[in-house]
């Protein structure tokens, strides 16, 4: 019993850790490729010297889902939120662990003037909250990942509509996940001109997605004050009371 506090701080560094989420340093977007009115059927690739970018006419566009996101208004709320989420879980985590840790102590201190029995019974308590506290720390930590996750995907089912302004806008008739691209002109990319559509269109998306009660993760078990040491009684002076 005497390093469950011990083990549970250190459980609880790893919760903290599992749950973080760095906040992305903003980069500046480059600058966003020229309109399709720009291309000529003539001349549809740039000469050198040309002050503007012309796009090359291409059937098939594509996109970095993860790029998108992640500079978008959405992302950047989505990324401060749960920074700020789990740095509160951490502080809360450090604080039950010390709670915790003096609870421990106290028992350890006052084992000599209990009984096996009670010192017993007080550590089998003290374990069973243990486990249940860990428990509801994981379940903090899951439901901060889970936030994220629904976000994102919120995120990608409120953007795909503007994929088609994207195609109309390009003449192209598809759009494919950078990711399966084995090589491809830098033009075909739509990362930023879709960027911007997004931001204008559904901002930080602070509306889109319903904020989770209050109580949808479990309450942390209370810890309780760690009790001062039980002093034995004195020893009565032979023959008294007679």
């Amino acid at each position: 019993m005497t390093m469950c506090a011990a083990r549970l701080l250190a459980l609880l560094a790893g919760i903290t850790a599992a749950g973080a989420v760095c906040a992305q340093d903003a980069t500046t977007a480059p600058e966003a490729p020229a309109t399709p009115a720009q291309a000529t059927a003539a001349d549809p690739v740039a000469k050198p010297g040309d002050d503007n970018v012309i796009l090359v006419p291409s059937p098939i566009l594509t996109l970095d889902w993860e790029r998108l996101y992640d500079r978008s208004l959405w992302g950047a709320r989505v990324t401060a939120e749960a920074s700020a989420a789990s740095a509160r879980l951490a502080t809360e985590n450090s604080r039950i662990a010390e709670g915790l840790v003096a609870e421990e102590k106290s028992l350890t201190e006052r084992r000599a003037n209990m009984t096996p029995e009670d010192f017993r019974a007080e550590a089998d308590a003290f374990d069973r909250r243990v486990v249940g506290i860990r428990a509801a720390q994981e379940a903090k930590a899951r439901d901060l990942a889970r936030r994220r996750d629904d976000e994102r995907q919120a995120f990608i089912e409120a953007a795909f509509p503007l994929l088609d302004d994207v195609l109309r806008a390009r003449g192209a008739v598809a759009i494919l996940d950078r990711r399966v691209i084995i090589r491809g002109a830098k033009e075909i990319d739509v990362t930023e001109d879709l960027g911007s559509r997004v931001d204008t269109a559904l901002g930080d998306g602070s509306q889109s997605v319903p904020n989770a009660p209050d109580d949808s993760a479990p309450k942390t078990p209370d810890v309780p004050a760690p009790l001062p040491p039980v002093e034995a009684p004195a020893p009565q002076p032979e023959g008294s009371g007679n």
